[in-house]
């Protein structure tokens, strides 16, 4: 029968991302215990060191501990003499991992079972020797069986052959990928992952651990989940370690791991953890740096609809919400420039900045809130400035990620005092991203829940039900990732989208435009308008920059390339020929969308301008 944790660990897997812990062996090799010792045995003769470092992944922010058990078989114990300690070893390690986690239902423990011999036993006998390892972690009180770093696709169905005789018992299987995204076997990621026959027990999920580093799994995950219908975890090493006084080191950073962490959590990876060399300071950055996305990724739902007696009111047509709305549901070329929200309360530049660019024909000014979760001056009072002396429309960013419902409703209802209407919805960059990173996200939403929040606004309806008299007349605009690692999740969520209300969308930056154009021919038909994000960059510096730190932003290397060529010029000569890629960029798009947001870098409108001037 299905524990209550074990049904819940399933539930949980499939709605939203799990954090797994991290390395036993080089923790333990930290801690001096060297290889000569069975580090199983560790669980009777100094559970305490076990413990220890259990817990310092639980108080890292693991949600899924795994217990010290992967070579706890009858081959493996044999080599020490230890077989007939068999049950009390893997029984004990199954015991430290669930004392840590505790029975709140909060954490989960995966019971690990590592690697068989591919040859010189019966398919009978590993079938013996598997379950009764599994056998004796699930009485000890795993919540499911992890079988890890398996070499070969057959590795893994001999696994999934002896659980057809344990359908009670949930189980994962996870290969390891080397060079070249094959397994030891060779075999590439589409062949491992195949489903296997009904001759075989069912996995919950599929893994990818260990391997080369973040860097290929990153590359194979890519591969996977398209060709994996179950939920996929990935638990990369810390790279290739190397020798230094005797001693095998992992020079990869907690932060490094965190970044790939990011970057597997866009593709749509169920769960996210660490195999050689990831440490708790590993875990610790990877928790902080997706565990606020993870917030964000599952709770647009919230915003269903309350039933309410008030009635609906009709919107105001889409064209006259907005001299910018009526602009683009006339498909006429649209332009507008980001000016980014200065970091104190003196307003004065952008005011005038704004008032140039609107004597220049810009019709609107783009305005980021909190962008990369920095914190500025609220974007709601510069909007509201730049629409009263400027007389351009503000196109407001309007981010979930430091409000709750209530205050964002407030806020919504605050721009329809102020005329503001053109919003533009964003889930918003995780605190961690930014200068404050022990600032917490809140995420009640995301893009697409507040994109239905501000559609029952304009429809009179608050989200209680309640009556709005007037009903708002927003604009709702989305964000839009060409970029997506994830292609087909982006599209669908655009869709998404689309559903809740958006009338319009403005791509991130976007420096590849063959790429807009392949995203573009995925969505097909689009009912809405669409402006390409274009950013000039300045300096060969300012490419590395967008390339490694903004997240969602890919620089093709001919564009790296080519502003590396000029980065020992002037920087006058750089930026022109950020300008002329800028420039290049928008007239390959042209035809494809209604008009283009152009960043201004670092403030600089007149670069902004240029690039629009030349095209």
């Amino acid at each position: 029968m299905l524990k209550n944790n074990s049904r819940k660990f399933i539930e949980t897997l499939n709605s939203r991302l799990l954090v797994f812990d991290g390395a036993m062996g080089t923790e333990l090799y930290r801690q001096h215990v060297f290889t000569n010792r069975c580090f199983e045995e560790l669980n009777l003769s100094e559970p305490e060191l076990i413990s220890g470092i259990t817990r310092s992944y639980r108080d890292a922010g693991a949600d899924v501990l795994t217990t010290n058990t992967f070579g706890a078989n009858r081959i493996r114990l044999e080599k020490y003499g230890l077989v007939e300690r068999l049950v009390e070893i893997n029984r004990a390690g199954a015991g430290i991992a669930r004392e840590v986690a505790g029975d709140s239902g909060e954490l989960f423990v995966a019971g690990s079972v590592g690697q068989f011999p591919a040859s010189g036993y019966t398919d009978d006998e590993i079938e013996t020797f598997i379950l009764e390892q599994v056998d004796t972690l699930w009485e000890g009180g795993v919540d499911f069986i992890i079988f890890e770093t398996q070499l070969s696709r057959e590795a893994m169905r001999r696994c999934a052959a002896a659980m057809l005789k344990r359908v009670e018992i949930p189980f994962v299987l996870s290969c390891a990928v080397i060079s070249g995204n094959e397994s030891a076997a060779g075999e590439s990621v589409p062949r491992l992952l195949m489903p296997f026959g009904d001759d075989v027990g069912k996995p919950v999920a599929m893994g990818l651990n260990c391997g080369s580093g973040p860097e290929g799994l990153l590359q194979a995950a890519e591969i996977a989940v398209k060709v994996n219908p179950l939920p996929l975890i990935v638990q990369p090493n810390a790279g290739i370690p190397k020798e230094f006084d005797g001693r095998q080191i992992y020079y990869s950073s907690p932060e490094y791991a965190a970044s790939y962490a990011m970057r597997l959590v866009s593709l749509g990876v169920a769960a996210v953890g660490g195999c050689c060399g990831i440490s708790p300071e590993h875990i610790r950055e990877i928790a902080k740096m997706i565990k606020p996305l993870a917030k964000a990724r599952s709770t647009h739902s919230i915003l269903q609809a309350v039933e309410s007696d008030v009635t609906e009111q009709p919107e105001l047509l889409f064209q006259e919400r907005s001299r910018f709305a009526w602009k683009l549901s006339r498909r006429e070329w649209t332009t507008s420039v980001e000016i980014v929200p200065p970091r104190g309360y003196d307003m004065e530049s952008t005011i005038e900045k704004s008032k140039k660019l609107h004597r220049q024909g810009i019709d609107a000014i783009n305005l980021p809130d909190g962008p990369r979760a920095s914190s500025r001056v609220s974007s709601i009072a510069v909007a509201s400035r730049i629409l009263s002396e400027a007389h351009i429309e503000p196109i407001l960013h309007f981010c979930c990620r430091d409000k709750n419902l209530i205050g964002m409703q407030a806020d919504l209802l605050g721009c329809a005092a102020l005329g503001i209407r053109n919003l533009l919805f964003i889930t918003g960059d995780p605190p961690k991203l930014g200068s404050y990173p022990n600032a917490t996200g809140v995420f009640d939403t995301d893009s697409i829940g507040i994109c239905s929040l501000q559609r029952r606004l304009n429809r009179g309806v608050d989200l209680g039900g309640q009556a709005i008299v007037p009903p708002t007349n927003a604009v709702i605009g989305v964000g839009l990732d060409p970029n997506a690692l994830d292609r087909k999740r982006e599209v669908d969520r655009f869709r998404q989208k689309i559903d809740a209300g958006a009338n319009f969308a403005i791509t991130q930056p976007v420096f590849d435009p063959e790429a807009l154009i392949r995203f573009l021919d995925e969505v097909g038909d689009c009912p809405i308008p669409i402006l390409a994000g274009i950013w000039p960059l300045a300096s060969f510096r300012n490419a590395e920059f967008m390339q490694n730190e903004v997240p969602g932003v890919i620089v093709p290397d001919a564009t790296m390339n080519r502003m590396e060529a000029v980065s020992k010029r002037s920087k006058e000569e750089q930026v022109m020929v950020g300008i002329e890629i800028a420039g290049e960029m928008i007239s390959v798009v042209k035809d494809r969308v209604n008009g283009v947001q152009v960043s201004a870098p670092f403030g600089k409108i007149e670069i902004a301008l240029a690039v629009l001037n030349n095209t």
